[in-house]
């Protein structure tokens, strides 16, 4: 791979995001990294700001109460990173810079980890999101859909890093991804790897027709599934400043059963609770 390359498109293609700048606190780059999961930036980045502000330091996330910390989540899905983070928050005094001590916090994953250790600390270990990972299959292997995730992908772009600007190399790789090497209609006119890209240099072969029914399978849909189902009854929680009765969940969806079994799973979760009286609302 032509790091030079990379590295001068990063060098004039780096958006401005809040958490990037300077002075941003080993905090703020774990907690852009759990709300990036699955979320565009462009919506997380003025979540982000409000928290930093609100809380910038794990020992004031500490302090906050389950509810205040899923309200101020709003529609930045998946909650229960939030209260994962906010369990995180409580077991430690200051974001540890080791991958094993990162990993041995709640719900801190390989990605999240070495997301830490590489782009605040500055430790060169690969960081591999599907951005990366749809790189490096047509770059290097001359595939147009990347394969599934496996520990193998960690050695291979491992190998690839630059002994010197390694996590700007890393940085550069996933915002290529990003912006270029998308996962539909990718811009390579615009790419800095294209003169030296696998699939470019194989002729853009079109994938089989196995590997795009497995890529279709590992797309998550969000309309009509439970996980829609969740969220609804979660903004009623949220816009609520008190215990709500069954009746005011059973409007947001039709389907009875499935609306029953969302919002067991909320309990389940520990997203949502009910009191004696049989009332919901937002964890204390």
């Amino acid at each position: 791979m032509d790091t030079h390359a990379l590295l001068s498109w990063f060098d004039a293609n780096e958006r401005d995001l809040p958490w990037r700048r300077p002075g941003t606190s080993a905090w703020g780059v774990l907690l852009s990294e759990v709300m990036s999961q699955q979320t565009p930036v462009t919506r997380v980045a003025p979540v982000w700001e409000e928290w930093m502000r609100r809380w910038p330091t794990p020992a004031d996330f500490a302090q906050a109460s389950r509810a205040e910390v899923l309200r101020a989540w709003g529609k930045l899905g998946y909650p229960r990173r939030a209260l994962r983070l906010w369990e995180c928050a409580g077991v430690m005094d200051e974001v540890p810079a080791d991958v094993d001590e990162l990993l041995s916090l709640p719900g801190i994953g390989d990605y999240t980890a070495r997301a830490v250790a590489c782009f605040h600390f500055g430790q060169n270990v690969p960081v591999v999101d599907t951005n990366v990972r749809r790189v490096y299959a047509r770059a290097e292997d001359g595939n147009f859909l990347a394969p599934p995730p496996s520990k193998r992908e960690l050695a291979a772009v491992a190998a690839l890093l630059p002994e010197r600007n390694g996590p700007r190399f890393s940085a550069a790789l996933m915002e290529l991804g990003a912006l270029v090497c998308t996962a539909k209609n990718p811009d390579c006119k615009r790419c800095p790897l294209r003169a030296t890209c696998a699939w470019q240099l194989a002729g853009c072969p079109e994938p089989s027709a196995a590997e795009q029914t497995r890529a279709k399978k590992r797309v998550q849909k969000f309309a009509g599934t439970d996980r829609q189902v969740r969220g609804k009854i979660l903004d009623v929680l949220r816009a609520a400043d008190h215990p709500v009765p069954q009746s005011a969940i059973d409007v947001v969806w039709p389907d009875a059963a499935q609306r029953s079994r969302a919002l067991a799973s909320l309990l389940d979760d520990g997203l949502a609770e009910q009191n004696s009286a049989g009332l919901f609302h937002l964890p204390n």
